[in-house]
């Protein structure tokens, strides 16, 4: 969980930057948390209170308006009538992770992340990118090696996972969606070397920054065992009060160490 938080915290200022390389400041006076974080937790305390994700994620929302939702779910936010529409925007792929350190069984892990997904992202693509962030962190916390990773994350998924970022960088823009987004994500952990060159090369690929990085970053918490204290450090004391608490409730229910 506090790996995606972390990877959008640092990918904050770089959304609509189109950045093609891996050499910029990971933290500025703009970097905040965006509606990734804001999900992420979210779907932290349904796990930990045993709430249903439609209602958290409206309480978070609401709680911080104006973090960068986009417009269909703000306007879910904001109509409780409403039910999933259909959305196979990256949404459910950012907020996903804390799901894979809540169950034992892999089955389950992707029963809830689909569970959490399609409360508002119901289109299969919408699914398909929640379960394979959510089996990559799963697999990564129980010890798989980076091949078996992306083996069995393409296998499950059907996405291909066999460009390398520098094949991938020169002409990716900005896209939102799972299925041009997730896979991209993935590749950029599956190259990385540690926790903040995944962050890094997420970025570097110049699409949903904060999006990509929290993914990327999910997935490096996992595999390289947390998030180093030169970037945890900064990255807590960016968070409200309410998301800190959040955080640190999960970490005590579900430590990293007992994967």
């Amino acid at each position: 969980m506090f790996g995606a938080i972390a990877g959008d915290v640092i990918g904050s200022v770089y959304e609509n930057a189109g950045i093609k390389t891996t050499d910029f400041p990971l933290f500025t006076r703009e970097t905040t948390f965006t509606d990734d974080s804001v999900m992420t937790a979210a779907v932290a305390t349904a796990l930990l209170e045993r709430r249903d994700y439609a209602s958290v994620f409206r309480e978070f929302g609401r709680r911080h308006p104006r973090r960068g939702y986009g417009s269909y779910f703000h306007n879910w936010l904001s109509n409780p009538s409403l039910g999933p529409y259909q959305s196979w925007g990256n949404g459910s792929a950012m907020r996903v992770s804390p799901v894979a350190r809540a169950f034992e069984a892999e089955r389950r892990v992707l029963e809830e992340a689909r569970r959490s997904a399609e409360v508002t992202h119901d289109h299969p693509e919408g699914i398909r990118g929640a379960e394979a962030v959510s089996l990559a962190v799963f697999l990564a916390l129980h010890g798989a090696e980076k091949p078996e990773i992306k083996n069995r994350v393409a296998s499950h998924s059907g996405y291909a996972l066999d460009a390398s970022v520098d094949d991938i960088r020169p002409a990716y823009r900005f896209q939102e969606s799972c299925q041009d987004s997730v896979p991209q994500s993935i590749i950029c952990f599956l190259e990385s070397n540690d926790f903040e060159h995944a962050v890094r090369l997420a970025i570097s690929l110049g699409g949903d920054a904060d999006t990509m990085a929290c993914i990327a970053g999910a997935i490096a918490e996992a595999h390289y065992g947390g998030v180093p204290h030169a970037i945890a450090d900064p990255v807590r004391a960016l968070l409200s009060p309410d998301l800190r608490d959040v955080l640190e409730r999960y970490e005590a229910r579900f430590p990293l160490t007992n994967c």
